[in-house]
């Protein structure tokens, strides 16, 4: 289902008005090309971003991490924990989506405290 500036998925309601337009655009075209809802939403959402030069500036930092025996998702330098699952794999699906509605950028850290990887940049 194609959108428009009146009619869009409720992951951009929050999304400044050109950035909303632009992930629209991208998000229709992708769309077009095959890809599913959900898949183009979020690509729309994070290529609209970099195309209009969008900073991480006020944007919640999130970080995933192994703590006594368990994956937590916290907020940077939080002290309690968000969401937590016994595996990484199991959390890193919930802490996406929770990360993606907050507006946030994630850091994954592997099981020995090393930086593994940051996503929503």
């Amino acid at each position: 289902m194609p959108w428009s500036k009146n009619d869009y998925p409720a992951s951009m309601k929050n999304l400044p008005e050109p950035i909303r337009h632009k992930a629209i655009e991208i998000a229709n075209a992708l769309l077009e090309d095959g890809y599913d809802e959900g898949r183009s939403i979020a690509i729309g959402i994070d290529r609209a971003r970099s195309a209009e030069g969008r900073k991480d500036d006020g944007r919640p930092h999130y970080e995933v991490k192994h703590e006594n025996d368990r994956w937590v998702l916290k907020k940077e330098n939080g002290e309690r924990a968000i969401r937590s699952e016994e595996t990484k794999q199991d959390l890193l699906i919930e802490a996406k989506k929770y990360v993606n509605e907050h507006e946030g950028i994630l850091t994954v850290y592997q099981e020995n405290g090393k930086k593994d990887q940051t996503l929503y940049e």
